[in-house]
């Protein structure tokens, strides 16, 4: 199994958000150095919590640190950008690092209501031709002149570069009807919802056409996870995402607190109910035991390779949890 890594520049109990941005290049060296596939930085706004806002400028440092590790964004939030701009940007990247470099993108907006009016500075921002913007992109990223009269007398350079591999996030069956006939990989965000299906992975390998992105129909499936060297140690680090994800849940944005703070935090008994709950989006336990969930749902959904985001409270144990997955699974 591909294993590769998801990261947000977490903001845990205790931490300055300053740090989080050069503990992902830290975890990006780390994840080269054990034979990570790919990492992907997310794309958050006006969040104090996950503060990847500009995932390409970190992809970048990150793509500059490694050797063999693709690098890219999971995902760049399109409705913010025009197909122009992604594809400078990924055209640049991938003149820089030829032959690494991903462009992962989402439908959604990666952040409120006020950080969206904010992006497209108080104008009405479009969310109804996400998949057309994806296409055009797509276009001017190989050098094509797409059919809009936008774009028919501009060029995306730097021109002739070793394309990136594009991938559309989604956890639905129309996103994933739409990767397939885009010929890119799909990418689906288990940790969202908890609601992945063959049906739905199907529909995209059956609608796969190649393309000069992908010859294959390829798919990674994101988990969060928290793990340790035993289940203990795994449900005291999962704590202040429990927590986190509670309140998030309720609508309710509140800083990541450390696992010392969530044990005398008072926790009613369904909200601890709930906390299981949502355990369906939050893999934890021992580095066996994830290993051996892993090896399940490949075994189960088909498909190519896992993508572990983590988010305990100290670098430490982050990177802690990347080495022994990395010695169950590669």
């Amino acid at each position: 199994m591909k294993l590769s890594v998801l990261d947000q520049a977490p903001v845990t109990g205790g931490h300055e958000e300053r740090d989080a941005v050069t503990k992902a290049v830290e975890l990006g060296v780390l994840a080269d150095e054990l034979g990570y596939h790919r990492m992907w930085m997310a794309e958050h706004h006006s969040s104090r919590t996950f503060v990847s806002a500009a995932p390409e400028i970190i992809v970048s440092h990150i793509a500059s640190r490694t050797k063999n590790l693709r690098v890219g964004t999971g995902g760049t939030m399109m409705m913010h950008y025009s197909p122009l701009k992604m594809a400078e940007v990924f055209k640049t990247l991938s003149a820089l690092t030829p032959g690494r470099i991903d462009f992962g993108v989402g439908r959604a907006p990666g952040g409120d209501q006020l950080s969206i009016l904010a992006l497209s500075e108080g104008r009405q921002p479009m969310y109804h031709n996400m998949y057309e913007k994806f296409e055009t992109t797509l276009q001017l990223i190989n050098d094509e002149v797409p059919a809009e009269d936008l774009y028919k007398q501009t060029i995306a350079a730097p021109s002739g570069i070793v394309l990136p591999e594009a991938w559309l996030l989604g956890s639905s069956g129309n996103s994933a009807l739409k990767a397939g006939s885009y010929g890119v990989g799909y990418s689906f965000a288990q940790f969202f919802n908890g609601m992945m299906s063959k049906e739905i992975l199907d529909t995209y390998r059956k609608s796969f056409k190649p393309s000069v992105y992908m010859e294959k129909s390829e798919i990674n499936v994101c988990y969060m996870v928290t793990t340790a060297e035993t289940r203990e140690e795994a449900e005291f680090e999962a704590g202040p995402y429990d927590l986190f994800s509670l309140f998030f849940m309720r609508g309710q944005i509140i800083p990541m607190m450390t696992p010392e703070e969530v044990q005398n935090y008072p926790l009613t008994e369904m909200e601890k109910m709930q906390i299981q709950d949502n355990r369906r989006r939050h893999q934890v336990g021992s580095a066996k035991e994830i290993a051996t969930f892993l090896e399940e749902e490949q075994a189960k959904y088909g498909f190519d390779e896992a993508m572990i985001c983590s988010i305990p409270n100290s670098q430490e144990k982050r990177l802690e949890v990347y080495r022994l997955l990395a010695r169950e699974l590669l």
